[in-house]
Parts: C-alpha cells; sequence; structure tokens
C-alpha cells in the first residue's frame, strides 16, 4: 500500500517537472479543470446525508500498468465477480485525440504513449458526470485510421462500479483524485512485448517490424518516463496481472464491503453498520410500523439489539488463548476482554441492558439521565456509574441517535471520569446523519454501532424515518 500525498503537493510537482519525454504533439502541459465551488449547506441536513432521491455515489476503481501488462484481463475478472452488481468499463483509449491530417502523415513519429496523446479534460469530465449519476456518450476510436467515428459512440450508464483503464491513468493528479482504489498491473517487460506484439499484429493490422519499431522509440521510453512512476500511486500492486488470483479475489472482496457500505462508513472509519440481511431489513419493517402491538415490538427490538451487542462486543479487544477440549486436543481460540461494563443512558437505553446482561454475564451497567427538552440535551440531571470506570471499555447504551446532543453530553461525563475516548463503543439501533456527524467529529476515536442509518431530522428533530418515541413503545407508556 502506498499512502497517498495532497493534493496540492502532487500538483506543484508535476507542474515544476513538466514531461521528460515528447512526442510529435507539442501543445504543452493540459491546462488543469476548474476547481468545483463549494456548495452551499442545505439547512440543517449535511450535504454527505442520505437523500431517497440522490442516487448513491458509485465505486471508482483505476487500473494502471505498462502495454499488454494484463490489464484488460484483470478488469473483465473483476467484472465477472461482481455480477451482482452494476459495472462499466471505461478505457482510456476511448479518449486518444484525433491525428490531424499532418500528424497522419507522419504517424510513425508519433508517440501515442505520451500523456499529451489522449484528451484528459474530456476524460475527466467523463468520469466526474458518472461519479454524479449521469449517463456519458464515450467517443469510439478507431486504431487504423487513428481518428475517432464521428457517427457513433458508446452510451455509458450510472453504475454501482466505474473501473477505469489505461497506461496513463494514474498521471494527471485531478483524474487520480476522483478514484476510490487504484490497481497497478506489474507482469514482466518481456511477457508485455510478447503480448503487444500478438495484439497489435492481430487485432491492429501492424506488422512486426513497425510495432517493434514502435516499441522501442516510445513505448519503452514512456513506460520508463510516465507509466512507472506512477505505479507509486497505486493502492494495490498486483504481480503476473489475470494470473494472480489471489490479489483479485481480495480486491473483489474489498470492493463488496465498500459498496455495502453506507456512505458515512467512508467518511467516519469509526461508524459501523451491522451486515444488512432480509431478517434484518424484516425485523425493522415491523418496528417501524406504527400498527404492530406492543409485544411484537418490543420481541422484535430485542432481537435487534442482541445482534447490535453481539458486533459490538466483536470491537473489544482480546488476548489468546489455548484450552484442552474433550478429546484431548489443543484449540487456540481468544479471552473476552474482562474490564467491561454497560452505560445506560435512561431511560431509552434501559432497554439495552437485557440483551448486554445476556450475553455478559454479571456485567456492571451504570446510568446516565440527561434533560433534553429546553436545553439542547446538555443538562446533565443523574449519574451512577461503577467506582472504577476508568480502568473499564464502556458499551454506551441509546436505541437512537438523533442529534447527538445528548450522546455528546454523555460521552463528555465518561471522559471526565478518566475513560479513554477509544475504550467507548456506543450502541443504537438506528441513527440519524447528522448525529453521527456530531458525535464522530468531535470523538473521531469513539466507535459507533448502528444496524441502520436512516434519511435525516425532520423540523421537530425527529428521525426520519424514524421509528417514533422508543422508549414509551417499549414500555408501554405511548398510550
Amino acid at each position: 500500500m502506498v499512502s497517498a500525498q495532497t493534493n496540492s503537493i502532487d500538483y506543484v510537482m508535476e507542474k515544476a517537472s513538466g514531461p521528460h519525454f515528447s512526442g510529435l504533439r507539442l501543445d504543452g502541459l493540459l491546462s488543469s479543470p476548474p476547481s468545483s465551488s463549494t456548495s452551499s449547506p442545505v439547512h440543517r441536513l449535511s450535504s454527505s446525508s442520505s437523500s431517497p432521491l440522490a442516487p448513491k455515489q458509485p465505486f471508482v476503481i483505476g487500473v494502471s500498468g505498462g502495454t499488454a501488462s494484463g490489464k484488460t484481463t484483470v478488469c473483465d475478472m473483476i467484472i465477472q465477480q461482481l455480477h451482482d452488481h452494476r459495472v462499466v468499463l471505461v478505457n482510456q483509449d476511448s479518449f486518444y485525440r484525433g491525428l490531424t491530417p499532418p500528424e497522419l502523415e507522419r504517424v510513425h513519429e508519433y508517440n501515442f504513449d505520451h500523456p499529451d496523446a489522449f484528451d484528459t479534460e474530456q476524460l475527466l469530465d467523463c468520469i466526474q458526470k458518472l461519479r454524479s449519476g449521469q449517463p456519458y456518450q464515450v467517443p469510439i476510436y478507431d486504431f487504423k485510421s487513428h481518428r475517432r467515428c464521428s457517427d457513433s459512440f458508446r452510451q455509458v450508464n450510472v453504475s454501482d462500479v466505474i473501473i477505469v483503464e489505461g497506461i496513463l491513468v494514474f498521471h494527471d493528479q485531478h483524474v487520480r483524485s476522483l478514484m476510490n482504489m487504484k490497481i497497478f498491473v506489474d507482469t514482466d517487460a518481456d511477457v508485455r512485448l510478447a503480448r503487444r506484439i500478438r495484439r497489435d499484429t492481430v487485432e491492429r493490422g501492424r506488422d512486426i517490424n513497425s510495432v517493434l519499431e514502435q516499441y522501442a522509440k516510445f513505448v519503452k521510453p514512456a513506460f520508463d518516463d510516465f507509466v512507472l512512476p506512477s505505479k507509486k500511486y497505486a493502492d494495490v500492486i498486483i504481480p503476473r496481472g489475470g494470473d494472480n488470483h489471489v490479489a483479485i479475489d481480495l480486491i473483489v472482496q474489498h470492493i463488496r464491503t465498500k459498496l455495502g457500505q453506507h456512505d458515512l462508513c467512508k467518511i467516519y472509519p469509526n461508524v459501523y453498520v451491522i451486515q444488512s440481511t432480509f431478517q434484518i431489513r424484516g425485523m425493522h419493517t415491523l418496528i417501524r410500523d406504527k400498527e404492530i402491538s406492543k409485544h411484537d415490538f418490543v420481541f422484535y427490538s430485542d432481537r435487534l439489539i442482541r445482534l447490535v451487542v453481539e458486533h459490538g462486543l466483536g470491537h473489544l479487544p482480546f488476548t489468546e488463548k489455548q484450552v484442552i477440549t474433550p478429546t484431548a486436543s489443543v484449540y487456540t481460540g481468544v479471552d473476552f476482554c474482562k474490564k467491561l461494563c454497560g452505560v445506560s443512558i435512561i431511560r431509552s437505553g434501559e432497554s439495552m441492558e437485557n440483551a448486554l446482561r445476556a450475553c455478559c454475564k454479571g456485567i456492571k451497567i451504570g446510568k446516565i439521565l440527561i434533560h433534553r427538552d429546553g436545553d439542547n440535551g446538555k443538562q446533565l440531571i443523574y449519574e451512577k456509574l461503577p467506582k472504577d470506570i476508568s480502568e473499564r471499555h464502556v458499551l454506551l447504551l441509546d436505541p437512537v441517535l438523533a442529534t447527538g446532543n445528548s450522546a455528546n453530553q454523555a460521552i463528555e461525563l465518561l471522559i471526565q471520569k478518566g475513560v479513554p475516548e477509544s475504550h467507548i463503543i456506543f450502541l443504537n439501533l438506528i441513527s440519524a446523519p447528522e448525529g453521527i456527524h456530531c458525535v464522530s467529529k468531535k470523538f473521531p476515536s469513539l466507535k459507533i454501532v448502528t444496524s441502520e442509518i436512516d434519511v435525516a431530522l425532520n423540523e421537530e428533530f425527529r428521525v426520519i424515518p424514524g421509528m417514533g418515541e422508543f422508549g414509551d413503545r417499549y414500555f408501554g407508556t405511548d398510550d
């Protein structure tokens, strides 16, 4: 893995270095596209909050590497394994500039592997449009005539995953900045040359001598000057290309994980949403139904709370432990964290205590009561906590994270009592984006575990679609 440098540093370095190898075209560096203006915040709703009308932003993957390194094979294998998602492939080769008549006359002197051979501004526009949920008409390039087809194009529609493939897709800093994952396919130079000869003679109608001449004069120098240096920007490097099935399987697994994440989980790595299943969606459907009986509401809420608690416990530290099984064999497992306690925010948080006790026998549970009316959730009324709470990992319990004000007050109290921020795991059933922003920005080391993230808060600061006043419905005081 290569840690990414800041965009400003990248841009300054690129402008200072300039092109090291020039082809026939002498246009110079591409002008940098205008930076998008910052959108004004919508009243009380964060710009990154989910909206039922807003398309989910696709996952953009860049795949680079030398000529004939196996980039297309890697892309095809990723697409095949992501068969249950909409995936589109955008080839950088589609954005070759059409040659002018003078350039066509000297086509054997033209460097097709130089950054200036591509219309990078159009490629950038294409990725930006697709990321924003708009379809794009990708040009079709004829490699025999070295011109774009004027009367045809390839329509690319909105997708879950966008794969951008090409030898120089990492060269431009603006294009790189739009990618969620950057893959470099690393293949032996001799293998790449053999593949290029076969491809250019069979698919592009060229003779071997012209292929070898072009490789020695343009392809190899351009690889050394432009392609290979861009390898440092890669998040993942795949040796042997499509033959490396293990690497591709790991990449696909990572992509599936990211696709399943809520957008806020990508912004805040300390936010965890338990993996959704039809069972979980079904239970949410039941407890959100205003017509459900109190008995069923409590039953299905308890089931969901138990899942959240179990997931939260999975984030606690552990130590390795070996035991002897009844077959006199040694089993190497883990030992649970011993110093643990729960803290419920009265009164809705008390609904989560039974599930915690069922998972952690004899666990100590503290209480915090915060006044919610008239003081924006910032008035502490009562607290009763274990005396040694500073030595424990704390599971903070509240089924609904709305504005985040009460949660922040409770967390501040725990920190004042000596509990390290990183030792607090906040468990809830549903969260509003505003609450996640509020808590995560203030306490980035704390973990939030929830079963669903809802759309927003309404004018009365209630979670939408939400499930009403959870405490009243759970304890039967909503009549």
